[in-house]
């Protein structure tokens, strides 16, 4: 048994499940997993078994957030310039509200 088969709780992980998405469904995918700090197998096992997602802060997660805020700058930018606002866009901004809303103001006492 190789131990980089099994989980956190030493399980160990023999099964395979694979299916595809689409080009624009693994656009939305890959920036919620990088935000969420946990590696993508671990997020997808986590939502497939309908289990609560915590975001904990750490270096990965704070450059992650800088970056995808960097990203939304720039299309917030060429919007203004006469572009429009896709769902795609809408979905980035409210994750990335949140999960700023869960990392500072929350944690702030």
């Amino acid at each position: 048994m190789s131990a980089k088969n099994c989980d956190t709780h030493n399980r160990f992980r023999d099964k395979t499940i694979a299916f595809r998405v689409s080009s624009e469904e693994d656009k939305q995918i890959n920036p919620v997993v990088e935000l969420s700090g946990m590696t993508k197998q671990d997020y997808i096992t986590s939502k497939l078994l309908d289990r609560t997602i915590y975001v904990k802060g750490n270096c990965k997660v704070h450059r992650a957030v800088y970056d995808k805020l960097n990203e939304v700058l720039a299309e917030l930018q060429r919007i203004e310039n006469g572009g429009t606002v896709d769902d795609e866009l809408m979905a980035n901004v409210k994750l990335i509200a949140e999960i700023i809303d869960n990392l500072y103001i929350k944690s702030v006492i």
